[in-house]
């Protein structure tokens, strides 16, 4: 399960040293860490939801808001589509069938310790634990992340694994949320990826830029512009309503820099599941020189089932799309499937 930012610092902390005085990790602290905090920002009562509001926050999985992310919700709308993302709700406690605890099959996949292969030439580092924001739909809320490397050293038999098998090309950082990572740890891992001939590409797969602008710093872009792999960075916004303030100038920062960035967003009930939402997301990334590159049908997490749309309802909108905006600015409608070898389009 997604461990708290606050035992994943400590952690940091315990290792290379703490990275305490930095901008970002100053914001990350003073995020929002409660439901009824939330609702108090945005002038807003839990009668308003009818409800539907969850009674208890688990503690595997509670209210994380930075405020950036916070500036960018409208006060007094129940429905705003920020913060339906990140709202607990009651439906989350209901038990839907077809809905799994691993419904991507992350743990089958499992080739070495914080290393998981779905796909020929490519592997996916487990790199951090924690996130910067707690989206409910989080298709790995119930990832078993103390398995998993913590320390620097933990990840020799890792990171020995790719350097023996020249089959893989591109290594993916994810997570949780690579970018939590201070920079001296983010640097040791990529320095020692880099270190590693056949690597040829780095993608960083990361929610940061979105939720937490403040993380894209000068030392970040130096680092990221400075590796021998070509480095990718593939962000995750699902409304238009986020790439706005600081998110935005976060976003042309890495593409000023140079680094391909690309979006994937999830299709969501009630937060972009009309046309008019969705054409509004592809125009603000394409207008910063973010390509719209996925939207995915949901994955079918335990606790995430309010939020499904009908595949019928996505390909009619992805259709849409194609006759609103030019074919680059049209994100590939997919789905994943356990044990597939690659992303499956959605027909």
């Amino acid at each position: 399960m997604i461990e708290s930012v606050a035992t994943f610092q400590n952690a940091d902390a315990a290792g290379e040293g703490t990275s305490i005085g930095h901008d970002w990790q100053r914001d990350l602290a003073r995020a929002v860490r409660s439901s009824a905090e939330l609702l108090r920002r945005l002038g807003l009562s839990e009668s308003q939801f009818a409800g539907l509001l969850a009674d208890v926050q688990t503690r595997s999985f509670p209210v994380l808001v930075p405020e950036s992310f916070l500036a960018r919700m409208q006060p007094g709308n129940p429905a705003d589509p920020l913060l339906l993302q990140v709202l607990p709700r009651s439906e989350e406690q209901a038990q839907v069938d077809g809905f799994l605890s691993d419904a991507v099959g992350d743990l089958n996949a499992r080739r070495a310790p914080g290393i998981l292969q779905k796909y020929h030439g490519r592997v996916l580092l487990i790199a951090a634990s924690a996130c910067a924001v707690h989206c409910r739909y989080c298709f790995r809320r119930e990832y078993p992340y103390s398995d998993e490397p913590r320390r620097l050293e933990d990840w020799d038999e890792s990171l020995k694994t790719i350097a023996d098998d020249s089959s893989v090309r591109e290594v993916i950082l994810s997570g949780g949320d690579p970018l939590i990572l201070n920079d001296q740890r983010l640097e040791h891992l990529c320095r020692r990826l880099e270190a590693i001939p056949h690597i040829d590409r780095i993608r960083i797969h990361t929610r940061l830029p979105i939720v937490l602008p403040s993380r894209i710093t000068d030392a970040l872009l130096s680092l990221l512009t400075g590796l021998r792999p070509q480095v990718l960075v593939v962000v995750h916004a699902n409304h238009a309503a986020e790439i706005q303030l600081d998110c935005r100038s976060s976003l042309q920062r890495l593409v000023q820099a140079g680094l391909p960035v690309l979006n994937q967003a999830v299709l969501l009930r009630g937060i972009n599941d009309c046309v008019n939402s969705l054409e509004d997301l592809s125009t603000a990334l394409m207008n910063i020189g973010v390509i719209p590159y996925y939207l995915h049908q949901l994955d079918r997490v335990s606790g995430t089932a309010h939020f499904e749309v009908p595949t019928s309802t996505g390909l009619s909108l992805v259709s849409e799309l194609q006759a609103r905006l030019p074919g680059y600015a049209v994100p590939r409608y997919v789905q994943e499937f356990p044990g597939a070898t690659g992303k499956t389009p959605v027909a």
